[in-house]
């Protein structure tokens, strides 16, 4: 049975190894490869997240918002998924709470900018903590 499952995995692998297909491991680890992306993702959001309250610094809000995006996106696609989903759910929240249109408009800028490979550092403000 093991000499059986080893040559159809190696029989596999072989024809998914053509020029120009996926490779067969990369076909079956690929979901795998986006959760753990996504959860780390997460992660990083939550790491941002908490920076922020810990630095309780004025006018931060957007460089947070565009570093926790930026280091999510950088896990690949997952992570730019969960960074997404993420922001949404914030702003969408933020705005059935009463929340400022403008200001929810321009977190999402800043998201985005992040997300999308912008620097965070556009948005830091003067004299925060070289720590963040």
């Amino acid at each position: 049975m093991k000499l059986l499952f080893t040559v159809v995995v190696l029989a596999a692998d072989a024809a998914g190894s053509t020029e120009g297909a996926p490779d067969f491991w990369d076909t079956v680890t690929k979901p795998f490869t986006f959760v753990k992306e996504a959860f780390q993702g997460a992660g990083d959001m939550a790491g941002a997240y908490s920076d922020m309250r810990e630095a309780n610094w004025k006018n931060s809000d957007k460089y947070f918002h565009a570093r926790g995006n930026y280091d999510a996106a950088q896990r690949g696609p997952g992570g730019a998924w969960a960074a997404e989903v993420i922001s949404n759910a914030k702003e969408t929240v933020d705005q059935w709470r009463g929340g400022d249109p403008a200001a929810s408009a321009a977190d999402q800028e800043a998201n985005n900018w992040g997300r999308g490979g912008g620097d965070p550092n556009k948005y830091r403000p003067e004299g925060l903590p070289p720590k963040y």
